[in-house]
């Protein structure tokens, strides 16, 4: 009996570690294509960054989930390709981050500051956005960015209505 227990609970554990192994390696397949944006701000001030671009459900899914670094002004662009209302959360993700959430003319609408690691409390945008710029918690503070700003890039084109 005692030993019947202790294979039930190797096997419990085995399980649980080949789900998460699989679960981090089908995230690790998962590649982002690179661009280059400009965040401007009221003050006039043009902010290069290189964002990574998640476009496609499996991307963005993923985000910035599991990573434990980003460099200053880099960050990851969710592209919903369409306007609708956002909900996101930080579960699996280990950096702090600022949220932008910007409309489908590059306008940020609303900003959440700092948002906690590994939270699954759901942050969201308030409003229907076309958008999703992460980037490092302290970002939106260092660059003065608030709503109104304007993220410039091939992905966004400020014509749209």
């Amino acid at each position: 009996m005692v030993v019947a227990r202790s294979l039930v609970g190797k096997s419990a554990f085995l399980a649980l570690f080949l789900l998460f192994a699989l679960t981090v390696s089908s995230f690790a397949d998962v590649q982002f294509t690179r661009d280059t944006m400009r965040l401007v701000t009221a003050d006039k001030a043009v902010h290069e960054l290189t964002v990574e671009l998640a476009v496609d459900p499996a991307q963005r899914e993923q985000g910035l989930m599991f990573r434990t670094s980003m460099a200053p002004d880099h960050g990851m662009l969710f592209d919903f390709g369409e306007t609708r209302r956002v909900m996101m959360w930080m579960k699996n993700t280990h950096l702090p981050l600022d949220m932008l959430f910007i409309d489908n003319r590059g306008i940020v609408r609303t900003i959440h500051e700092d948002a906690v690691p590994f939270s699954e409390a759901i942050i969201d945008s308030g409003e229907p956005v076309a958008f999703v710029l992460e980037l490092n918690a302290g970002t939106v503070r260092r660059l003065n960015v608030s709503p109104g700003d304007r993220l410039e890039g091939s992905r966004i084109r400020a014509s749209q209505p």
